[in-house]
């Protein structure tokens, strides 16, 4: 049997007549004969009898039913998940994230997104510049976020924002609360240095050199969770993307500028030439607005 033949012969079992079977399923009485007839035929033997102008099943339709049902079940199956899948009610987003924006900013995105899509499942996994390529390449992800990533062969990069670098310090130091703050200023307290930071520890390298200060560093990290910690501890100060700086807040800490600012890009990346699922380009515009300035 066909799959058309399955659709119809379920209809008019569970109907009764053609009549009913034709209307579920949206087409003419003719159109439904003609493939039961067909159906028959295929197999060999009469599914229905007429009794008083009613459609009876066989005796081998009555054995045949119950594979043809779980069938049409699965069938049904298809096509709910098929019309999710168009209302983005349904799918699963992997996402390649900086840990900087898993503090706040990827939480609040998909607590939003998902009061309005429940179905949705989510993957997320934290990478670095140098890890890119291969969580992208591997299908680890769907889509990565990150800050100032290079050039990458086979990848598309999209920017999607931009932010700065900022000075995290106990309030204590600077109890006047400055919205911008100098180089020259942080060379007078313990600087927590974060090793190994990629695209934005070379920004901050390059402005250092330019203004040609020492700063006073006796502790080394290399996250920059454990930096925002100790400056809520009151250790010392660190230069940390506003992101991670708005996600730590605390009524200890505070945060300032650098003048001018020390810029850099947000970008989305994806694997070149591949599209994203329909779930995910849904999704993106919820990360991006939480990327906006609040």
């Amino acid at each position: 049997m066909r799959l058309r033949h399955i659709e119809i012969f379920h209809a008019i079992y569970t109907t009764g007549s053609i009549t009913n079977a034709a209307k579920i399923l949206h087409v003419s009485q003719p159109s439904v004969s003609k493939v039961l007839s067909h159906a028959e035929m295929q197999l060999g033997f009469n599914l229905f009898e007429r009794v008083k102008g009613r459609l009876i099943p066989t005796n081998e339709a009555e054995l045949l039913f119950g594979e043809v049902d779980k069938i049409y079940q699965q069938m049904r199956s298809i096509r709910n998940t098929a019309e999710n899948i168009k209302k983005t009610d349904f799918g699963n987003i992997s996402i390649g994230v900086t840990p900087a924006l898993g503090f706040d900013i990827l939480p609040s995105a998909i607590t939003e997104f998902q009061a309005m899509h429940p179905k949705v499942n989510f993957t997320i996994q934290t990478v670095h510049n140098d890890e890119v390529t291969k969580a992208l390449f591997e299908h680890k992800c769907d889509f990565a976020m990150l800050f100032s990533p290079p050039t990458l062969a086979g990848i598309t990069s999209q920017k999607c924002a931009c932010s700065e670098l900022v000075v995290m310090y106990p309030k204590t130091l600077f109890p006047d609360r400055p919205s911008s703050l100098s180089l020259t200023q942080l060379a007078e307290h313990t600087f927590i240095d974060i090793s190994d930071s990629g695209p934005l520890g070379d920004l901050l390298w390059k402005r250092i050199m330019e203004e040609d200060v020492t700063l006073q560093s006796t502790i080394k990290v290399h996250t920059y969770f454990i930096a925002a910690r100790m400056v809520a501890k009151g250790t010392g100060v660190c230069v940390v993307d506003k992101y991670t700086a708005m996600g730590n807040m605390s009524d200890e800490i505070g945060y300032a500028s650098f003048e001018p600012q020390l810029s850099f890009n947000v970008s989305l990346l994806h694997l070149e030439g591949r599209s994203l699922s329909r779930v995910a380009d849904d999704f993106i515009p919820f990360f991006t607005a939480q990327l906006e300035p609040k």
